[in-house]
């Protein structure tokens, strides 16, 4: 019934102007150790009802603790199997975290009032099968929470399991498949394209710098929510950021070099041209840079109004998330503003 787990830290936002009005969004878990018990207000305890014969030796170890076997010798009529007692399987897989109460945080003001915890027995019975599978399933997401699996993202595997038509839960892990694998060719097409490319016509570089500011953005933003993120779709957004990054080296030579006498820093970073540009390829660099003045114009004021509108009327819970938050939210919502300048190069190319 007691279940002992780390104690989670309240994440909490406010006005970054004022401390008042303390929000408390969601929970993670907290690294500092601290175990408190909980309360799971639901008991299932399932009885076996059919009687298999068992090998003892062939019961699986995550099995084997739900089996009480018998020493009192008796044995069947051929003498070569021995009764067990009937098996009792308390069966909390589908449990969340959420459902739990923790216990020192529900004692009562009064010393005088007894607390009082709510508990709703389930008894059912349950094949020996089902039994085996309910075992192995809950063993299974148990070592994933030891090996660092958020236990957000499995109560959401449970979530989705109960909530869900089967059909259209086989329609959504067909689709997250298939996006899986579209998504890693589409990375294996863009690398070999760029491997093969010599020439940068019609090519605008600022864009793919561009791309690659907000590819990080959005990267730190889903680091610093980790507790609602998969790191499938960390691993994604990272591997995307690092191919932008990589197309930049394919257009130009990116060094550090000491700065000049009476520089603030040390040292700078020093960018060279592959190559002697051909016509075209200056061309496309000039047409590359009045482009994005255009696009300055408007991007730079729409981002200064949304920030200082976040700024009064939004909670965070600091600075460093107020500006990712920010800039994400802006991505989001004019981040098809970073394909107006290759548009313009194609209508002025021709291209």
């Amino acid at each position: 019934l007691t279940r002992y787990r780390k104690k989670p830290k309240a994440r909490k936002e406010h006005n970054l102007l004022s401390s008042k009005n303390e929000t408390v969004i969601e929970e993670e878990d907290d690294q500092s150790g601290l175990i408190v018990p909980y309360w799971h207000p639901n008991l299932t305890l399932a009885l076996i009802s059919d009687s298999p014969v068992l090998n003892l030796q062939q019961i699986a170890p995550v099995i084997y603790p739900h089996e009480d076997i018998s020493i009192t010798g008796e044995r069947d009529d051929t003498q070569r199997n021995t009764f067990y007692r009937p098996i009792i399987f308390p069966n909390d897989f589908w449990h969340l975290r959420e459902q739990e109460v923790e216990i020192n945080a529900t004692y009562p003001q009064d010393p005088n009032e007894k607390l009082v915890l709510p508990l709703s027995v389930t008894f059912q019975p349950m094949s020996y099968t089902k039994m085996q599978i309910y075992a192995s399933m809950t063993h299974g997401f148990e070592e994933a929470a030891k090996n660092g699996q958020a236990a957000g993202e499995l109560d959401e595997i449970k979530r989705m399991l109960v909530e869900t038509n089967p059909w259209f839960l086989a329609l959504t892990g067909t689709v997250s498949v298939l996006h899986m694998v579209f998504e890693m060719l589409a990375f294996k097409n863009d690398v070999s394209h760029w491997r093969k490319k010599e020439q940068m016509v019609g090519v605008s570089l600022r864009t793919i710098v561009t791309n690659v500011f907000v590819q990080f953005i959005i990267l730190l933003y889903l680091l610093d929510n980790n507790a609602d993120t998969s790191w499938m779709i960390v691993f994604g957004q990272g591997m995307g950021m690092l191919i932008e990054a990589w197309k930049i080296t394919k257009a130009v030579d990116i060094g550090i070099t000491r700065s000049p006498p009476g520089s603030i820093l040390p040292y700078k970073l020093d960018i060279k041209d592959k190559h002697v540009l051909t016509e075209d390829e200056k061309k496309t660099q000039e047409y590359d840079k009045e482009a994005f003045r255009y696009v300055s114009y408007a991007a730079i004021p729409l981002l200064g109004g949304y920030t200082i509108y976040s700024l009064l009327y939004e909670s965070h819970r600091g600075w460093y998330s107020f500006v990712i938050s920010t800039l994400t939210s802006f991505v989001y919502m004019f981040g098809f503003v970073q394909l107006v300048p290759q548009l313009i190069i194609n209508w002025r190319l021709k291209s």
